[in-house]
């Protein structure tokens, strides 16, 4: 039987071998604010930033939170790619590798304010999911914590951690009516949730369900106040799902409070398609361990989580151009700009009197996704109403499902007038 030592060895042999380690020092050898000025110059205002996109023009596009089209800088860095693998791909990719996977890190670093060496790369926020739950250490005596509002990937992906580890699984609702959800009743109600048994405690940033965002930074005060004189092995941990709110909110990750964070990078981060990341605190990630075998080197406890195997390697390295997008956009200026649409959204929804707003008017507690509901009509007519209009919007996948839309970087005030008169005319 090779002993710890050997089987290191052995990997590290083979990821030499095949020219796949991301060694530490392709992370450490550029300062992450010193990084290349690869994405095209500030555009002058939103009308230029609307252009970066292949649109199809003759549609109002309300439903990019679902599935983002790639802005210009990302399509350019995706067939540049592309070209180089097609044309010689053993050589375009031992050449290459290491320097740009690098550099997709330290880009997303600098825009979540976080060191590169903590930093997964997945390529969607379900495998980042299902990777993290299923690497944390749990006993049987401990519990899984989260809420009746989240997603279908974070239930499924605690109940088999559950099945796992024989620890228990309890879902708890944070409010009661989505449109009237306030910081007071969501922090009441996760105070009153998390018992000394409480390991993790599993929540998303915006529901997607009824576009409610949870006040992050004060639900990780609770958690610390929980933890208050435990021993780490019995520490809750406070794991976020993003996705929502990554590319639209302006905050550094740290200032957060979690222990983790999960989240793809083909929504609001306008990224490739297949794209993601966990990013972990230091100290939260010693309680992970990965659960596919990694290419990565190693060296810290997210390269050794990021899965190995051989991946869409042009869209995992156009990552990089995404966030220097977003960078050079400004993440306060997006935040301001898509806030706004999504004001001038909900404020007129709200002055109709045959619909129902489903997400809070309260921008503490809501983001860049509005639910919606019309007297009279199912949430898949509505959508169907409002496409044969020429509008892209979305159902949401729960059991209890909305209209929904969600005005983005591609969006204009002009685009929301125009869906706003078209659900008008549904009454």
């Amino acid at each position: 039987m090779s002993t710890r030592g050997e089987t290191w060895l052995d990997r590290r042999q083979f990821l030499v071998r095949t020219g796949l380690t991301l060694a530490a020092a392709a992370l450490a050898s550029t300062p992450a604010d010193a990084l290349p000025a690869r994405a095209q110059a500030l555009p002058p205002d939103w009308t230029a930033v609307r252009a970066l996109f292949d649109l199809n023009p003759d549609l109002l596009h309300f439903g990019g939170l679902y599935l983002a089209s790639h802005p210009q800088p990302v399509r350019d860095a995706i067939n540049s790619h592309r070209r180089g693998l097609d044309d010689n791909p053993v050589d375009y990719l031992h050449q290459n590798q290491v320097r740009l996977e690098a550099e997709a890190l330290r880009s997303a670093a600098t825009y979540l304010g976080v060191s590169p060496t903590d930093i997964a790369l997945t390529d969607s926020t379900t495998m980042g999911l299902g990777l993290l739950y299923s690497g944390l250490q749990l006993r049987p005596d401990q519990e899984l914590l989260t809420t009746t509002h989240d997603f279908y990937a974070t239930h499924e992906a605690l109940r088999l951690k559950s099945l796992q580890s024989g620890a228990a699984l309890r879902m708890v609702p944070l409010y009661a009516e989505s449109a009237n959800a306030s910081t007071d009743e969501i922090v009441g109600s996760l105070a009153a949730a998390i018992t000394p048994q409480t390991r993790v405690v599993a929540v998303t940033w915006v529901h997607s369900s009824t576009g409610v965002k949870l006040p992050i930074r004060a639900l990780a005060d609770v958690v610390a106040s929980a933890n208050a004189g435990r021993q780490a092995a019995d520490r809750a941990l406070l794991c976020l799902d993003g996705v929502h709110g990554i590319g639209v909110e302006d905050v550094d990750l740290p200032t957060l409070g979690c222990d983790f964070f999960v989240a793809g990078c083909h929504k609001w981060l306008l990224g490739p398609r297949g794209t993601g990341f966990v990013w972990g605190n230091p100290s939260a990630w010693l309680a992970a361990t990965p659960t596919i075998p990694t290419f990565s080197d190693g060296a810290s406890p997210a390269s050794a989580m990021t899965p190995g195997g051989f991946h869409s390697f042009e869209h995992r390295w156009a990552v990089a151009q995404a966030f220097d997008l977003h960078r050079q956009l400004g993440r306060t200026r997006v935040a301001v700009r898509i806030h706004a649409l999504n004001r001038q959204l909900k404020d007129g929804l709200a002055a109709m009197s045959h619909i129902r707003l489903r997400t809070p008017v309260d921008e503490n507690v809501s983001a860049g996704l509005v639910c919606f509901e019309v007297a009279g009509l199912s949430p898949q007519q509505v959508v169907d109403r409002l496409h044969a209009d020429r509008i892209i919007a979305t159902v949401t996948p729960y059991a209890t499902s909305y209209a929904r839309l969600a005005a983005g970087l591609m969006n204009s005030p002009e685009e929301v007038d125009r869906v706003l008169a078209s659900i008008g005319a549904l009454a």
